[in-house]
Formats: structure tokens, C-alpha cells, sequence
């Protein structure tokens, strides 16, 4: 099950990010560059940096100069968080191009790599859902909310899972297919990012 090899990955990145907890400190991928492992570690870490310069940039006090510094990086890292999803529909792509579809075969909303991409943003809500409802400084009442949210969040990432997984075999039995659109982002290309191609 491509799920349970997913939530096992991320679980793993996430956990090795807060050995440290440091925005900065370098990546250890240990899975093989060609490997699909490695695209989901990559993806999950990416994901958790950018989770914690989320945080930054939210702080009420940020100096503005400092605040457009985390933005600008935030901007860098969700473009790379992009191309690592649409690294993974090509390793998927690659993986299915046998595979002839049914005549009444349909196609996902989703691709599956933009539901592992939930998959990874969901491992996170669990992981930090789970710090708060054993904060030591906080109410009874903030945990037990905090609690609360952590199951739904839990039941979530159990029925994505299960998504992630049918969709995974419809598509190996041709009862679906893929078809993945290149990203099409306008704010980071100079030629068409009115700003950038014809500044004030």
C-alpha cells in the first residue's frame, strides 16, 4: 500500500526535523536520488521547513524588512515543494505507461502525487495537533480541544489514506488514469508576471 509507505516516510522526516528543530539545518536523505522514497522524504521535509517559516513570518512583532526575507523564502520553498509533487506524478507516470486504460475509464480530480502532497501537510497537522494537546504550559481546556481536533485529523489522514490507495489501484487496473498538468504559476515567471516584465 502506497499509503502506509507514505505515512511511515513522513512520520520519519518529520521526526528527524525536530531532532533539531532548525529552520536551516541540512537535509539527510538516506533513500536512493531514484527512488520514490526519496521523493517523499524530500517532499515531507520541504514541507516541514516551510511549516515552521509559516510560523516565523506570522510572528505580530516581525521587523517588515525581516518579515519580506521569510516571505521571499516561503515563495522559494513552495516552488520547490511544487516541483517535487510533479517529480513524483512523473515517477508514477513512468511506473503506470503499460498500463492500458478501459474504454470507460475517467480521471481523478487528483493526481496522485497532490494527494501524497495532502498526505504530507496532514502527517504535519497530526504531528504539531499532538504537541498541543500535551502542552505542559497550556489549559485543560486548550488540550482537550487540541485532542478533539487531533482525531478528526487522525480519521482524516486514515480516509485519505484509503483514497490515496484506491485511486493507486484503479489506475493499475485501468479503471482510471493519469493525466498530469505542468504547473502553470504566472507570479514567478518574468514574462508573465506583469510586475516583473513591466515594473513601476
Amino acid at each position: 500500500m502506497i499509503s502506509k509507505l507514505c505515512n511511515k516516510i513522513f512520520q520519519d522526516a518529520i521526526n528527524d526535523y525536530h531532532l533539531h528543530n532548525n529552520i536551516d539545518q541540512p537535509i539527510h536523505n538516506t533513500y536512493k536520488i531514484s527512488t520514490i522514497e526519496h521523493l517523499l522524504y524530500l517532499k515531507c521535509w520541504i514541507d516541514t521547513v516551510q511549516w515552521h517559516m509559516e510560523d516565523v513570518v506570522r510572528n505580530p512583532e516581525i521587523d517588515p524588512v525581516e518579515g519580506l526575507q521569510w516571505k521571499r523564502r516561503i515563495d522559494a520553498s513552495n516552488q520547490e515543494r511544487t516541483d517535487v509533487v510533479e517529480y513524483i506524478d512523473s515517477y508514477f507516470l513512468e511506473e503506470f505507461k503499460d498500463i492500458v486504460p478501459s474504454a470507460t475509464a475517467k480521471i481523478n480530480s487528483e493526481s496522485p502525487a497532490w494527494v501524497i502532497d495532502r498526505l504530507s501537510i496532514l502527517a504535519l497537522k497530526v504531528y504539531h495537533m499532538g504537541e498541543e494537546s500535551q502542552r505542559s504550559d497550556a489549559s485543560e481546556e486548550h488540550k482537550q480541544n487540541c485532542t478533539v481536533k487531533l482525531n478528526i485529523l487522525l480519521n482524516q489522514q486514515t480516509d485519505l489514506s484509503a483514497s490515496l490507495d484506491d485511486l493507486m489501484a484503479d489506475i493499475k487496473s485501468g479503471e482510471k488514469y493519469m493525466k498530469v498538468y505542468k504547473q502553470m504559476k504566472m507570479y514567478n515567471d518574468p514574462s508573465l508576471n506583469p510586475v516583473l516584465y513591466n515594473p513601476k
